[in-house]
């Protein structure tokens, strides 16, 4: 742990996490939350990560879920009171992110993108990891850990989404989240156990992992894609109709200031003073710059259903090629 707080403070407070160690006992509680609160609801299952950091490696031992409907119990105070009874029996009570489940990948929000920042401004070492509950259904173990890049962080602190800014600060979709290598480590114990209980398994047991019906879960991936296309496109006519309306003010600008340097110099030829210099700003009110938040997050979830669904097809074509396979040995 000293190491690790050196490492950062000789890096000028910035804090480098490699790679994140997630404990089996850890990972089988988020599971086990998410797979509760989420079953027969569309309903977000959120929860506190707890471990310490060692080195360039975040080591995560445990968790708990947050209150579920409890509107009378604030979160900041369930946290401590959780964290201090944990410390009581002798078990890692230090916070080092949080959790959420998804919904087939569906994860990059604006509220994500807050709660996040929240807390790796407040705790420098903080993680999300992100379950799919589905794609794990399917048989594919499905959990990342993401972090905010230093450039994400420093736009949201100052607050400004405008094109400028967001070129200034050299942040587009592809580089507002980093996505940290995880790693589930279980003790020598919990190794044995499993092989154990894979022994007693039942020889059905895991064929429904090998079914090669794959509409369904590619139909609702293409359908949630179109939905943020649609959501894309509107935000691109909004910077259309912004980027048209400048433009006139621009051109009206330039014909005004034209027809006041003719004017005066008519005048001037007459031997009339001239016209006094009017404030421009004052007759033609700037246009308040469109932020780009909305239109950044939408990409880049877009690009997160582009890459699961290419992934997913890779799959499905990998089974229908052993099946294929199967059926000509067994001819």
């Amino acid at each position: 742990m000293s190491s690790g707080r050196a490492k950062r403070e000789a890096d000028n407070g910035r804090c480098n996490i490699n790679v994140v160690q997630l404990e089996g006992l850890a990972l089988m509680k988020i599971i086990k939350h998410c797979h509760e609160e989420g079953a027969g609801n569309t309903e977000v299952a959120q929860g506190v990560l707890l471990g310490l950091v060692v080195d360039e490696r975040l080591e995560i031992t445990n968790c708990f879920p947050f209150p579920r409907h409890a509107d009378d119990v604030d979160e900041e105070d369930y946290q401590l009171e959780m964290m201090r009874h944990l410390r009581k029996v002798n078990v890692d009570h230090l916070s080092v992110g949080w959790y959420q489940s998804t919904q087939l990948g569906n994860f990059i929000t604006t509220q994500l993108l807050e709660s996040q920042f929240s807390y790796q401004t407040s705790i420098e070492e903080s993680v999300v990891l992100i379950y799919d509950p589905i794609k794990t259904a399917r048989g594919f173990l499905s959990i990342k850990a993401y972090r905010l890049t230093p450039e994400a962080i420093n736009t949201v602190q100052e607050r400004d989404y405008t094109p400028e800014a967001l070129k200034k600060m050299r942040l587009g979709f592809e580089s507002l989240f980093q996505e940290i290598r995880l790693v589930v480590k279980n003790s020598h114990l919990v190794n044995t156990l499993l092989s154990e209980l894979y022994e007693l398994m039942p020889s059905s047991e895991g064929k429904q992992f090998l079914d090669l019906g794959t509409m369904s879960t590619l139909d609702r991936q293409l359908r949630c894609l179109m939905d943020y296309v649609d959501d894309l496109s509107q935000e691109a006519n909004k910077f259309n109709n912004f980027q048209r309306q400048n433009a006139k003010q621009l051109q009206d600008k330039h014909k005004f200031m034209q027809k006041r340097a003719a004017e005066n110099a008519q005048r001037q030829a007459r031997g009339e003073p001239q016209l006094p210099d009017e404030d421009i700003s004052k007759q033609f009110k700037p246009i308040a710059p469109l932020p780009r938040l909305d239109a950044m997050i939408t990409s880049g979830q877009i690009s997160n259903y582009c890459k699961q669904i290419s992934q997913f097809c890779s799959q499905s074509l990998g089974k229908l090629y052993v099946a294929k396979a199967l059926q000509q040995e067994k001819k």
